[in-house]
């Protein structure tokens, strides 16, 4: 991949939010035994890469660490769905369910409309659904539009949930099964185009505020006056002086500071090829046998993946720094995919599977003799805590709730510490390629490139404009191309070929596809670096 022509003009923006290799070398060496900053944060998912954010936009002088990378931990495993609060309705956390619509319209129509869209799931009425869990299921989905129309999130944005024949039911899921098939459900949630990009559109738009994010720079010690750190591309220790504290750093809160304890579930979801399942204009809902309130999701990807999901399992011991996904889960989702498919799906279908942590608050009051509940029942409300010498703490929530976290967290800090900081602005901030809908689809790019960087979208197409080579895909049946590559190491911060296969693209999901597309990216990785920093 030689470069055949000058780099495509950065726009202003682009520029102001860039996260590269030398910006992250100059904003480490000004961190480090620098100036007392008025926000560390720790952690670099959804959580920490928000309450950057948050801070820096009330103008605050924020500095974050990451010890791997954007995205590293549970915000990359996650179901890529920006939930309404369903599920909570069922539970009577009304204040839980209330508060992620909320957040799911704050994304879809203000902050992230580029990256969250509407999704449509079917629920097929099989004989293995009675006809009193489809009335308790269409009772749900209404509860769930009154939740849509409670937090102020447009008819337009999120349709009605409305009632299918078989024939029509079949029409958006040709896979299922049709001996004894009633119709369906039609309901509708947001979907993330990916999640890991959520985070990089929330780091580089904090780093537009001015904030220093700073990935491969763990964390060794903290206190309420800052951390001691060390840069793992180096082996360098220092210390970053911060006026507060915030530790998002999940399931790996508790290793930070004392007293913190997380019961972590595992979420395991299986990646197929599209074309097992065959044309997938929706996506599915299938009921778990035996449960009232849970389901297998069957989730089209557009680039010619599906992922099935997702299993909701306590973990015990260590915390990996990236899970596995055992064979039991992926065993549960093949017996319920195959309960509702008219051609079963077999292990040897299964190209990949990913496990995600969350990361639930364990508290006393949760705790049964016994062990304990199940994680499915822990509550997903999140919590602030502060510890005794003063480091503020965020964990529990989920991934639809990171801002109201964020802001909540950034809140307690500078109160705390009498930091002079206004409200959060972040409910209407747009993030880095957010723009209305009509902007949007007047884009000269690509769908799929506007649905992953908005108006960035004609940025990166350039990049393939100017040198034929970064607009051929890194391997076949594989949308992502060389252009997509640069661009993630020019603006988004991607350090090394992990940065760009697990988490700015996400070739690595399949471990066949991240094999073959190897060679193309550290080709990329050995060009000269004025051509990688443009």
């Amino acid at each position: 991949m030689s470069p055949a022509a000058p780099p495509a003009p950065r726009s202003p923006r682009s520029s102001r939010s860039s996260l590269s290799a030398a910006r992250r070398a100059r904003d480490l060496a000004a961190a480090v035994g620098g100036p007392v900053v008025d926000v560390l944060v720790v952690g670099l998912g959804a959580t920490g890469a928000g309450a950057a954010l948050d801070a820096a936009a009330r103008g605050l002088d924020v500095v974050a660490v990451d010890a791997h990378d954007l995205a590293f931990g549970t915000s990359r495993w996650s179901s890529k769905l920006v939930h309404g609060g369903l599920r909570y309705l069922a539970s009577a956390q009304f204040d839980v369910a209330h508060e992620s619509a909320v957040e799911r319209g704050v994304l879809m129509e203000r902050t992230a409309p580029h990256l969250v869209r509407a999704q449509p799931f079917v629920l097929p009425l099989t004989p293995l659904v009675s006809r009193g869990q489809a009335a308790l299921a269409w009772a749900g989905f209404r509860a769930g539009d009154a939740l849509r129309l409670a937090a102020r999130t447009a008819r337009a944005t999120l349709p009605a949930p409305r009632r299918l024949s078989a024939v029509r039911t079949r029409r958006l899921a040709p896979a299922l099964r049709p001996a004894g098939m009633r119709g369906g459900l039609l309901s509708w949630d947001g979907r993330l185009t990916d999640d890991a990009r959520l985070v990089i559109a929330l780091a580089r738009t904090a780093a537009a505020h001015g904030a220093r994010i700073l990935t491969r720079v763990r964390a060794l010690e903290l206190t309420g006056t800052g951390a001691r750190i060390r840069d793992e591309l180096t082996g360098e220790e220092g210390e970053i002086r911060a006026r507060a504290v915030i530790n998002a750093s999940g399931v790996w809160a508790g290793d930070l500071v004392d007293g913190i304890r997380i019961r972590p579930s595992r979420g395991t979801h299986l990646v197929l090829r599209s074309e097992r399942l065959g044309p997938l204009p929706a996506g599915l809902h299938i009921p778990v046998p035996g449960e009232t309130n849970r389901f297998v999701l069957v989730l089209p990807q557009g680039d010619g993946r599906v992922y099935v999901g997702l299993t909701d399992e306590p973990v015990d011991g260590d915390v990996p720094d990236v899970p596995e996904a055992p064979e039991t889960d992926i065993g549960f989702l093949l017996d319920v995919l195959d309960s509702v498919l008219d051609v079963p799906v077999h292990r040897d279908d299964v190209v990949g599977a990913f496990a995600g942590l969350r990361p639930l608050l364990d508290t006393s009051s949760a705790r049964r003799a016994e062990g304990g509940p199940r994680t499915a029942d822990i509550s997903r409300r999140h919590a602030v805590l502060t510890s005794p010498d003063g480091v503020i703490t965020v964990v529990g929530g989920k991934l639809t709730t990171y801002r109201r976290m964020a802001e909540d967290a950034v809140d307690a800090a500078v109160t705390a510490r009498r930091i002079g900081a206004g409200p959060s602005p972040t409910a209407r901030l747009p993030l880095v390629g957010a723009a209305p809908p009509r902007v949007l689809g007047a884009l000269r790019a690509p769908r799929r490139l506007i649905r992953r960087y908005g108006t960035e979208a004609p940025d990166v197409h350039a990049l393939a404009g100017r040198d034929p080579r970064l607009g051929e895909p890194l391997l076949p049946g594989h949308p992502v191309t060389g252009a997509e590559l640069l661009w993630a190491v020019r603006h988004e911060g991607a350090l090394d070929e992990s940065d760009l296969l697990d988490r700015r693209t996400r070739v690595g999901l399949v471990p066949g596809d991240r094999d073959a597309a190897l060679a193309a990216v550290r080709t990329l990785l050995g060009e000269p670096p004025d051509w990688r920093q443009g």
